[in-house]
């Protein structure tokens, strides 16, 4: 495996890390590497382009060969620089969250499009966010509602500490509550809005999972029991208590598993119309939306 050498350039050193990852098998390689290469360095993308040949010092090439055994080791990309985008946010990791992914953006557009459907989204609104982790899904929903106020809850205190420092660094700590409790167990009605991205993974599949989500993520934020729907017989009841009338509920869901999550919410007096179920961009039905009906 060829080692980065002695005057490499930062051009010549990604273009090495891109080979070795790529010959590891790894996905998205030249990415991959070009954004340890930026960490490491210190150098955003214009940077890169800038001092392309720039030689790498020792220490450059002793940083960079210690980033790389990491990644092959199955260590995520989001990891290793400890933060992720979502929804244009750039956010703050710890071990206690989930890195945010792509899917979950579902979750926010279906909740963004039901709340545009009823009005002003410049509207006063009160949001919670069930098992918070690094905050993604709250946050990214406040920097799109102006007026709205969101509280998130984790049973991880760690967690809520990673959400919080997003909240502030993103400007929008005034606009946001952090509550240690399971789910809605610790909230006190009435919200307008209640997402959660809840754990759903069949616990006998858990060691299936590609090495960077088992090995990375925390179990607890991803084992959803025997059948995967633990958490949401837990908090649909609760989320549907707390909503008032004409308040919605959206969760992300497992492949295949949307039928059953409607079904539960339907057991818990929300209603499901013909556009509560939205895919993600792959086509797999991702998020389910229920509505508490106006009596």
């Amino acid at each position: 495996m060829t080692e980065i050498v002695a005057g490499a350039t930062i051009d010549s050193a990604r273009r090495m890390l891109a080979s070795r990852l790529s010959a590891a098998g790894l996905e998205s390689p030249e990415l991959d590497a070009r954004l340890l290469v930026g960490h490491a360095l210190q150098l955003d993308l214009t940077g890169l382009v800038m001092h392309g040949q720039r030689a790498l010092s020792a220490a450059d090439i002793t940083w960079l060969e210690a980033l790389m055994q990491r990644r092959l080791a199955g260590e995520p990309v989001a990891r290793i620089l400890g933060t992720k985008e979502f929804w244009g946010l750039e956010l703050q990791l710890s071990a206690d969250t989930l890195v945010p992914r792509p899917d979950t953006e579902t979750v926010v557009e279906l909740a963004l499009e039901h709340l545009a459907a009823g009005g002003d989204l410049k509207r006063p609104l009160r949001i919670a966010d069930l098992g918070t982790g690094s905050g993604a899904i709250l946050l990214a929903l406040l920097s799109e509602l102006p007026a709205a106020y969101g509280v998130g809850t984790d049973i991880s205190h760690a967690a809520l500490q990673t959400a919080r420092d997003n909240a502030r660094i993103l400007g929008l700590g005034d606009r946001a509550g952090f509550i240690a409790g399971s789910y809605a167990s610790a909230l006190s009605p009435p919200f307008d809005l209640i997402v959660s991205n809840p754990p759903y993974i069949p616990s006998r599949e858990i060691d299936d999972l590609a090495i960077d989500v088992r090995a990375y993520d925390p179990l607890r934020a991803l084992d959803g029991g025997a059948d995967g729907l633990d958490a949401y017989r837990a908090l649909i009841p609760q989320a549907a208590q707390l909503l008032q009338p004409g308040g919605t509920l959206v969760v992300e869901v497992g492949q295949g598993q949307s039928e059953d999550v409607a079904e539960l919410m339907r057991a818990a007096r929300l209603a499901i119309d013909s556009s509560a179920i939205k895919a993600d961009l792959a086509g797999i039905p991702r998020a389910v939306r229920g509505l508490k009906k106006v009596r």
